[in-house]
Order: structure tokens, then sequence, then C-alpha cells
């Protein structure tokens, strides 16, 4: 199962929870599977079928290159970072 780290903005989707476990090879699945289990998520993550503006994914600490493409180890963590407004 892959591991999910929900941010603090978007926990109102994951009924509060700060992390869930998913399965999923690549990114797109793991997203598919987390709005499954949390819905209104994905929504939130992508958009024209790539991962939104203003939102990174890292994906075992590494910042993704393949965006929805990028491969997710069996037992992996994503990070979902959203973007920090101020100046």
């Amino acid at each position: 199962m892959v591991t999910v780290f929900i941010p603090a903005t978007l926990r109102n989707l994951s009924g509060g929870r700060d992390q869930v476990e998913v399965s999923g090879r690549n990114v797109r699945q793991v997203i598919d599977r987390l709005d499954e289990a949390c819905p209104g998520m994905k929504a939130h993550l992508v958009a024209d079928d790539d991962i939104r503006p203003g939102i990174a994914i890292a994906v075992n600490d590494e910042m993704t290159t393949a965006g929805l493409l990028e491969p997710v180890p069996e037992d992996g963590r994503i990070l979902i970072l959203p973007a920090i407004g101020g100046g």
C-alpha cells in the first residue's frame, strides 16, 4: 500500500486524516484510489489531465518529474504539497 500524506488544507476531504493508504503503481492510479477513499480529492489535485498548477507531488521525498505517470513503489510515500502564498 502507498501512504499518501494529506496537507491540512485538504483534510476536510479526508475526514480529518493526515494520511491515507491506497494502492497504485503510478501517481495517477494513487490519486484515483485516493479520490475513491476521499471523494472530491482528485478535483483539487488534477486539471486537464495533469497535476494542478500550485500543487507539487513528491514520491518518497523526491519531486515528481513525470507528473501523473510517475511510478510509485508498492510501499511508497506520496506527499501532496500545495503552494504557499505570501511574499
